[in-house]
């Protein structure tokens, strides 16, 4: 009698615990088969096979160990400025500035990089990637700071500051740390050393691994840590957590801080472990994709991960099924932007699906949202 009432108790929490993993991650998924049925239909209108189209983008993204090794390149910095987003989000932080802050990263890392000689790998591999990370971090403490002691918008200012990055960083590749060899004549940094550069193993590429390494690290700080239940209280209700006594200026300028230095990173990455060099243009829109990877994976540091890995398949797939079956690349983007804009308005999945709305975390957005 007690084994029966043991094995229905065990059901009871295998059943519970899959309740609440479908009320996490039902909405993004269908969200994610929604976009792919309207992306086939786009298909069939434009004259293309969706299957034809859909087969393409899958062989590109996984059909060797060649493509996937690109896939999960391709997905690295995503996990990178994804975890930045988030971060920022449980702090209730809209971190728009994730793109400036990756740019800083990489032209860092390709700095330390080709300028820093004599060092083993173990040694300039780490110094060049934290080097980066720091970066980011600085330059992500200036709208913390702005915001704690001017009342400024995150929003506003990481978007102006995005803009400042770009200019600088093509400043510094087409000027001071412009490549001089003979021949060349576009704008970017010397190459790396060999002592920099991020190896692969295989076709997985060491960065992914440090990338998952770091979001479950993430994870660890916002949810085991006395600080990440300080950045979450904020996140939630800033008044409250003031008159609990803990510091909310000192938080919202860590959050963004460690926010900074998780782009930088992603950026650095990118430097060592794919380009080999800072070049403008090459890191282009990998800080804006964060958004959507960190509300594809509903602001979860592991929820990152999938998210990341589904962007960069259809990046990595993108050519593949542009010349197999003669579609055009802006079709993916068209695909990525539906599936943004259903897991933002979640109110149109669950209408469609018949799903209930549950109590779920919402991500409060601190200013706007507080009404100051």
């Amino acid at each position: 009698m007690e084994d029966k009432k043991s094995s229905h108790l065990i059901v009871r929490r295998i059943l519970a615990w899959l309740a609440g993993l479908w009320q996490s991650l039902g909405v993004p998924l269908l969200a994610v088969l929604l976009a792919l049925l309207i992306g086939a239909i786009i298909l069939q209108i434009s004259g293309a096979s969706p299957v034809d189209a859909y087969s393409a983008l899958f062989k590109g993204a996984f059909g060797s160990s060649k493509n996937l090794g690109r896939t999960l390149e391709k997905a690295t910095p995503l996990i990178f400025s994804g975890l930045a987003v988030a971060f920022a989000f449980k702090a209730g932080l809209f971190n728009i500035g994730a793109q400036g802050q990756l740019l800083f990263g990489a032209l860092a890392s390709a700095f330390i990089g080709f300028a820093v000689k004599g060092l083993p790998p173990y040694i300039h591999i780490p110094l060049a990637l934290f080097g980066g990370a720091a970066a980011g971090a600085l330059y992500a403490a200036i709208p913390g700071a702005l915001k704690t002691y001017t009342g400024a918008h995150e929003v506003i200012t990481t978007i102006m500051l995005n803009y400042i990055a770009i200019n600088i960083t093509d400043y510094f590749a087409d000027g001071p740390l412009k490549d001089t060899s003979p021949g060349n004549i576009v704008a970017r940094t010397p190459a790396i050393l060999d002592s920099a550069k991020i190896p692969s193993i295989q076709s997985i590429p060491i960065g992914f691994v440090l990338a998952i390494l770091i979001a479950v690290g993430v994870w660890w700080l916002l949810w085991r840590t006395t600080i990440g239940f300080e950045i979450r209280t904020v996140g939630l209700n800033p008044s409250a957590a003031r008159y609990a006594g803990m510091r909310v200026a000192f938080t919202v300028i860590l959050t963004m801080v460690l926010s900074g230095f998780l782009a930088g990173m992603g950026g650095a990455i990118e430097t060592q472990g794919v380009v080999g060099r800072y070049q403008p243009g090459f890191n282009t829109g990998l800080g804006f994709d964060g958004i959507t990877i960190a509300l594809l994976g509903k602001t979860h540091p592991l929820g990152v991960i999938p998210a990341a890995l589904l962007v960069g398949a259809m990046k990595a797939g993108a050519s593949q099924m542009q010349f197999s079956a003669g579609v055009a690349k802006e079709i993916t983007d068209v695909i990525q932007a539906l599936m943004l804009f259903f897991v933002a308005a979640d109110m149109i999945v669950r209408w469609i699906f018949r799903i209930r709305s549950a109590s779920e975390e919402k991500v409060i957005l601190s200013g706007w949202a507080q009404g100051k």
